[in-house]
Formats: structure tokens, C-alpha cells, sequence
């Protein structure tokens, strides 16, 4: 869908059903924003000093790299981040995962393109990759989150979003209970590449809702690096602070 298109649905849609504050959850004013005045303020975006390899926020103005960066290796090229993990974060993305509220994902696409415009295009990628989620899982709560920001994203900066390369084939277990090994593991035979022909040589943005220990992304950027993919960056909606 391009843009002029997104923008008329999106006029009939404030008309018909007033979009609401994905932090105060008011009726939001004034009428084409996608966040309150106020609430904006209450949103903690990453700020420098920032980890060159997974874009976590960092306290040390010292430090180059978390520390998850500095002990793991990983594949991707490098990562960005929209915000810090907090409570206010957490409320934006639970809406939109648990609860169907699918306007928060037009403002974390707008939030991420005012901040981070220029160095995703930077990144020069073909298209972005929404990390997927299992079908029976898909099928469960009607979307997938990181699907529907990635298109969002797209709409705004013009960039493909591909959701026939990467599938999702093991429901895994869920990861908050896993420790960072196990994750891991629990994730590597979960995704394969699937019409390799269209990633071969291709640079990817894998875009995602909330980065943790980084095996969900260290999963996905094996598999499409293996799959012919040229370069894995990383677009993740949130993150806690690293030291």
C-alpha cells in the first residue's frame, strides 16, 4: 500500500474511530498524531551512548559495547533500537502483541522513522524481514506484531518488506523462561529459509518488537545468512539499557 493510500485510510479512520494514546490510552489530540504531546515525553527513545553491535542504549559514556556484545558473537551486521525497556515501553508493546491495539504500531513505525530515518537508509537494504511467528501461533492472536510494524516501516520509507523468505517451523517454548544458552538452542532449528532465489546476495533488516539476549536475531541472521542473504542488520522496537 503506498503512501497517499495509507494516509486517506488513516483520515477515515480518525473520523470514524478516534485514534487513542498508546501510553494514557486517551482520545489523542491534536487529531493526526499518533502519540499525545505529553505522553511522547514519557517515552524513553535510545539515546548515545549507544553498543556499536546490537544499538542497546549504554551508561558508560566509556564503553563501546554491552556486555552481551563484548562475551557472544553475533552474525548480524549491526543493530538499532527505538527505545529503553521500561515501563512505559512495555505498555506500547503488550497493547499491540496481547491485546489487538494495531494503532501503536503506526507510532513506533512514525517514532523509529523521526529518529532513525537516516541510518536505516544508510543500511541500504533490499527489503525489510519481520521476524515471523509459528502459524498456530499466528492464527491464535491474528497478527504478527513484527510483522505489522515492518510494514508500517515500509510504507513510510519505501523499502520492501519480504515475508516469503524466513518461516517460523517450531513453536518454541516461551523464551522469558529459557536462560541465554538455551535460548539459543531452542531457537537454531526453529527458522529456514524458504525461496532463496530472492535472498541471495540481498541485504536484510530484520525487524522485530523487543531484543533481550539476542538469540531470537542470532537464529534468524544464521539462517538467512545461510540462505545466500549478503548482510543481516537488526530494527528492534525496544531494549533494556546495557552496562
Amino acid at each position: 500500500m503506498n503512501m497517499k493510500l495509507r494516509k486517506l485510510i488513516d483520515s477515515l479512520l480518525e473520523i470514524l474511530f478516534p485514534r487513542k494514546c498508546p501510553v494514557c490510552d486517551r482520545i489523542i489530540m491534536p487529531k493526526g498524531a499518533v502519540i499525545c504531546p505529553a505522553c511522547r515525553k514519557r517515552v524513553s527513545l535510545v539515546r548515545e551512548p549507544r553498543c556499536l553491535k546490537c544499538g542497546k542504549q549504554l551508561f558508560s559514556e566509556e564503553a563501546e559495547y554491552c556486555d552481551g556484545c563484548e562475551k557472544k558473537t553475533f552474525h548480524y551486521t549491526r543493530g538499532l533500537v527505538l527505545m529503553n525497556y521500561d515501563s512505559v515501553a512495555r505498555k506500547i508493546l503488550t497493547a499491540l502483541k496481547y491485546h489487538g491495539k494495531c494503532d501503536n504500531a503506526d507510532y513506533l513505525a512514525a517514532e523509529t522513522v523521526a529518529g532513525l530515518r537516516e541510518e536505516i537508509l544508510r543500511m541500504e537494504a533490499d527489503f525489510f524481514v519481520p521476524v515471523p511467528v509459528h502459524p498456530r501461533r499466528k492464527r491464535a492472536r491474528g497478527f504478527n506484531q513484527a510483522e505489522l510494524i515492518a510494514k508500517r516501516l515500509g510504507e513510510r520509507l519505501d523499502i520492501p518488506v519480504r515475508t516469503d523468505v524466513l518461516k517460523r517451523i517450531k513453536n518454541t517454548l516461551p523464551q522469558k523462561e529459557l536462560g541465554s544458552a538455551a535460548r539459543l538452542n531452542n531457537l537454531l532449528k526453529a527458522f529456514a529459509v524458504k525461496n532463496t532465489d530472492k535472498l541471495a546476495g540481498k541485504t536484510v533488516i530484520l525487524v522485530d518488537d523487543i531484543y533481550t539476549t539476542g538469540s531470537t536475531a542470532e537464529a534468524c541472521t544464521r539462517v538467512l545468512l545461510l540462505g545466500g542473504a549478503k548482510k543481516v542488520y537488526l530494527l528492534n522496537m525496544a531494549a533494556g539499557r546495557a552496562r
